[in-house]
Order: C-alpha cells, then sequence, then structure tokens
C-alpha cells in the first residue's frame, strides 16, 4: 500500500513513539558548501523512505527509524570525518546515508566507516576511484560511477554534433575523475578536447582561467565543477567576456538555483545527471511532491533509495548492526524477488519478515553490480526559458 506522506507527518513519524528499539541513521550530506542548493531535496528524500519505515511500524519487530543530520561540507575532508566521527561515537548511528561528494565519502569511509564496521551508501559520489577503494565489504553506491558519466557525456554532445570542446574541472577527487573519464571517452570515439583546465572553489576571481580557455578555444565549455561554487562562476565569466555562450553541465553542474542566478545566459546549455523514466521514478516524484520538496532533482531519487536499502538490509539480515546486515543489501537491491516501488517499503519489509525475497527497484530503477555500486540510467536536460528541461534518458 503506497502511503503518502504530508512534511508535517513526515518529521512527527521521524521523532516517533518510543517502540522496541531506535534505529538511528545518520544522513550526512554538504547542507553548507558547492552543492547547497541541491542536498536539502537529497536530505528529504532519505527521510521520507525513514517515515514510510516508521509508518509501516514492522522493521525489525518495531523499532523507530531517527534521522542525524550531519553536515559534510562537500569539500573539507576533516570537517566530515569529524561529523562523521560525531555520528558514530556521539550518536550511535547504525548506518550513514552519505555522503555526497567523492572526496569527503572517501575520506569518510577510511577514517570513519572502516574503522568503527560502519556501512555507507552514498547517493551521489561518483568518483571512479571510490570503485575499487578498500571498504571491507561496507560502502555502497546508488548512483553510477563517473567512469559511465564520461562514456554517456561523450554521447550527448556528439549526438549534437559537436566535435570540440574545452573542458574545466574542480580540482578535487570528483572534478579530476571525471574529466579524465570524460576526456578519454570523448577522445576515443574522434573528439578533441583543446584544454583541460583545473579550477579552485574558492576563489574570488576566475579571469585567468577563462582566458586561458578562451584562447585554446571550442564550440562549447565543459564545466565538471560544482552548481554554488566556481563552475558558476566561470560560466559567468566565459557570458561576461563572450568566451563562451553555450556550456555542457554534468551531475554536479545542474539545479535550479544556477538557472535561476544566471538566468538566460544558460539556455540552450545542455548536460546530464542520473536519473530514469521508470515507473518508481514516477512515483517517487508524487510522494516527494506530497511531502513538500522537489523530488525531481538531482540526486534526490538515489538518496530515497540509498535509506531503503540500508533499512530492508536491516530486516533482511534480522539486526541493526553493520556487521550482521552488511552482506545482505546486494541481496534485496537485485534480483531474485519481488520488485519493490517507491512507497512498498511496508510490503517489501513483510516480505522479508517471513523470510522471502525482495528485488528493489526503487525511485531510480537501481541495480547494484561490482563493488556495490548503481549500473546507472541518466537523464539527459537542456536549459530554456528558466527550467531544466528533459531532453531523454540514456
Amino acid at each position: 500500500m503506497k502511503k503518502i506522506l504530508t512534511a508535517t507527518a513526515t518529521m512527527a513519524l521521524l521523532a516517533g513513539a518510543a517502540q522496541a528499539e531506535d534505529v538511528k541513521i545518520g544522513v550526512i550530506l554538504g547542507f553548507t558548501g558547492p552543492l547547497e542548493s541541491i542536498t536539502p531535496a537529497m536530505g528529504d528524500g532519505a527521510e521520507m523512505a525513514m517515515a514510510e519505515v516508521n509508518a509501516a511500524g514492522t522493521l525489525l519487530g518495531g523499532a523507530n527509524v531517527v534521522s542525524v543530520r550531519a553536515d559534510s561540507t562537500c569539500i573539507d575532508a576533516s570537517a566530515a570525518t569529524a561529523a562523521a566521527e560525531r555520528l558514530i561515537t556521539s550518536d550511535g548511528v547504525n548506518a550513514i546515508m552519505g555522503a555526497d561528494c567523492s572526496g569527503v565519502t572517501g575520506a569518510i569511509l577510511q577514517n570513519v566507516a572502516r574503522p568503527n564496521g560502519v556501512v555507507m551508501i552514498s547517493p551521489s559520489a561518483t568518483s571512479p576511484g571510490l570503485s575499487t577503494a578498500e571498504d571491507d565489504g561496507l560502502f555502497f553506491r546508488t548512483a553510477p560511477s563517473d567512469a559511465r558519466q564520461g562514456v554517456v557525456m561523450t554521447e550527448v554532445i556528439m549526438d549534437r554534433g559537436i566535435n570540440e570542446v574545452a573542458l574545466t574541472y574542480t580540482n578535487n577527487d570528483y572534478g579530476k575523475g571525471l574529466a579524465d573519464s570524460f576526456q578519454a571517452a570523448f577522445e576515443a570515439a574522434g573528439g578533441t578536447v583543446t584544454i583541460s583546465v583545473p579550477h579552485e572553489d574558492e576563489k574570488a576571481d576566475y579571469s585567468a582561467e577563462v582566458g586561458t580557455l578562451a584562447s585554446a578555444g571550442g564550440e562549447v565549455l565543459v564545466v565538471a565543477g560544482y552548481t554554488d561554487k566556481g563552475g558558476k562562476a566561470i560560466i559567468q565569466g566565459s557570458l561576461d567576456s563572450g568566451a563562451f555562450d553555450t556550456f555542457v553541465l554534468p551531475d554536479g553542474m545542474v539545479g535550479q538555483q544556477i538557472v535561476d542566478d544566471l538566468g538566460s545566459g544558460l539556455d540552450g546549455s545542455f548536460g546530464q545527471f542520473p536519473g530514469t523514466d521508470s515507473e518508481g521514478a514516477e512515483i517517487f516524484v508524487s510522494l516527494a511532491e506530497a511531502a513538500g520538496f522537489d523530488g525531481t532533482g538531482p540526486f534526490a531519487a538515489e538518496s530515497y533509495d540509498a535509506a531503503a536499502l540500508i533499512m530492508l538490509a536491516m530486516q533482511a539480515a534480522g539486526s541493526s548492526a553493520s556487521g550482521d546486515f552488511k552482506d545482505h543489501v546486494m541481496d534485496v537491491a537485485n534480483a531474485p524477488g519481488e520488485q519493490i516501488l517507491p512507497g512498498e517499503l511496508a510490503k517489501a519489509l513483510e516480505i522479508l519478515a517471513n523470510g522471502g525475497d525482495v528485488d528493489y527497484v526503487g525511485a531510480s530503477a537501481v541495480e547494484l553490480i561490482g563493488g556495490g555500486e548503481s549500473a546507472g540510467n541518466y537523464r539527459e536536460i537542456e536549459i530554456g526559458d528558466g527550467a531544466i528541461n528533459t531532453v531523454r534518458f540514456r
């Protein structure tokens, strides 16, 4: 039975009455920093899944799920590590939904999650380097690796007849990993990257970077950065100077705030971020609207799915201890079993309690492969008339 929850009901359910036990899930995202305009919906997505499970009342015989938020900052590994340490040592969380940006996610994994044996499921850390990171079977992600995004972005660009691009990337694990993946795929397909220029995210002036990019030329500028920081500033500088007028926006650059901030200057720019046109995605958007947040933005669906997988794996293991349920995450995410969509977590909990199997499809058509990462689907978008418009799915 699908349960549509208002925002007020969501908070009430998360507060919850005392039941058999409290299961605490840390939600660590960049609530401040270069992605702060898109993280509220990500946190809301995860907590909507928790509220849905609390409404069912059948997790581990009646446990109450409590969300404990922490700020990863997205870019400060020391601050993110300290915040995650507090989640585990002070708040006593059983698992972590997060983190968001790749660098801080890797830092938390190695410095906090592994030493304490705590499961992490990230909805948005996409660096290819995380695919081979030592994780003791504790780390999963519901967003695909940028190894795949580089190939998809190549297809998006070349399908528009564009064969020569300039490239800039934020100088961290996410930006470098995506830039390298994209350049390799684009050049292998016969395209030319005229220049690849890193940028820092806290500079007051980007005229030097814009000048270097302009001198190299290109039909469009690919900006593998962050929507609220350097990436946006480089686009503004390019528009002001006339260096470029069309921009390719990968996942970290897509958000309504940047469209609002840059206005018509972004018209005609395009890109992609993880997304699907599945039945589950449509249901999730409706549930999110009823709960009072926008479910169409980047990584909101993946956040719902990450939290859902944590709780379903707990139910499958009959335990909220990470050491017990970590080996069940892949089981509940994949076939065989009854397919589970958003709003059907109560049904999934019942099936698992009775010894059955579930194949969690969720809001993002998630399928975990390899070391526990998503196979991945992408939404191709184009900016026009102040909106992020869907072109197709890949």
